[in-house]
């Protein structure tokens, strides 16, 4: 198979949420090739993860340049999830490849996913109200050891059995093990993570998968421009745009692990959408916006010919205090 023009498309897509949110590659991807293009699902998931090593990176450094990377989070992050990699891989083959304990952990992460998608809706409803802020600089995130490690090996071992699903997952862990952690610094600190873990993956879909280099080389063409330009995107915009995009991206991977069909997913995914859409169309109301700086300056107060003519004013003297006779 050669260069697809529609399988480009479709990960320029993928490769923009991935950017935006650090969640949702192989989660998306990976259904996408296998329902829309009718990849085999061996060769869809081998695919994904070569070519997931040339994208993550690109997203990471574009973080790594902004200074939205938490480094020493991402190595004990490394630390726990490259092994576990090895490991889920190992329990896989002793497992003999079953797809029934494939499908049951695959089930368990979604619906892991779909809880941690509630939950973090109602963080946000919580913040709103308290008007807590969640954009603490890397200096001031405290960094707890253990609970970082485990939740590399969590990762570590789900990509290790399923090929897929860690971002989304560790998004969520992250979120909650450190909640000052701002939403890009959050992104930019699970695409870093993903690099290793990810390079780790894909020697062993390199080694023993089966890989379609057509369907790689799609995938890179389309996924790693996007890539670039969400992980711009994610890097400087504020927590209040970049929160809500990973929670629909950890929600709609969460649908699709516990087994809902491509049709209805779609259904319901544009359904929130466009509800997001019209909900912020009458919050935010852009055009009263646009009406009040245009506005603005003729509202403004002129400044009145006699205080334009007038002088400085003179300062004030002891002698002011004097009564006059």
């Amino acid at each position: 198979m050669g260069l697809s023009l529609y399988v480009v498309l479709g990960s320029a897509v993928v490769g923009l949420l991935v950017g935006l949110t650090g969640a949702g590659g192989g989660a998306l991807m990976t259904p996408m090739l296998i329902l829309l293009f009718s990849v085999k699902p061996a060769a869809a998931i081998s695919s994904d993860l070569v070519a997931a090593v040339v994208m993550r990176p690109v997203g990471a450094a574009v973080h790594l340049h902004k200074g939205t990377v938490n480094l020493r989070m991402v190595g004990l992050m490394t630390l726990g999830s490259v092994p576990m990699a090895f490991l889920g891989a190992f329990l896989l083959r002793e497992m003999g490849g079953s797809k029934a304990g494939q499908r049951e952990v695959e089930i368990a992460l979604g619906a892991a996913l779909l809880l941690g998608a509630a939950a973090m809706v109602l963080r946000y409803v919580l913040d709103r109200r308290s008007g807590r802020v969640r954009t603490g600089a890397i200096k001031q995130v405290t960094l707890r050891p253990v609970p970082t490690v485990l939740i590399g090996m969590i990762g570590g071992l789900i990509v290790g059995i399923t090929s897929v699903g860690s971002g989304s997952l560790m998004i969520i862990l992250l979120l909650f093990t450190y909640p000052l952690l701002s939403a890009n610094q959050l992104v930019g600190t699970d695409l870093t993570q993903a690099v290793p873990l990810t390079a780790a993956a894909a020697l062993g879909a390199l080694t023993f998968g089966h890989v379609e280099f057509g369907v790689t080389a799609s995938i890179i063409v389309g996924s790693v421009p996007a890539v670039l330009v969400g992980s711009l995107l994610s890097s400087r915009a504020p927590d209040k745009y970049i929160r809500p995009a990973i929670t629909f991206v950890i929600f709609a991977s969460g649908l699709k692990y516990v087994g809902v069909p491509t049709y209805p997913l779609g259904f319901v995914t544009g359904s929130i959408l466009l509800a997001g859409a019209v909900y912020w169309l009458a919050y935010a109301r852009p055009w009263r916006l646009r009406g009040r700086g245009e506005l603005a300056p003729a509202l403004a107060p002129a400044a009145t010919p006699a205080a334009a003519d007038s002088g400085p004013e003179r300062a004030q003297t002891p002698l002011d205090d004097v009564p006059a006779r």
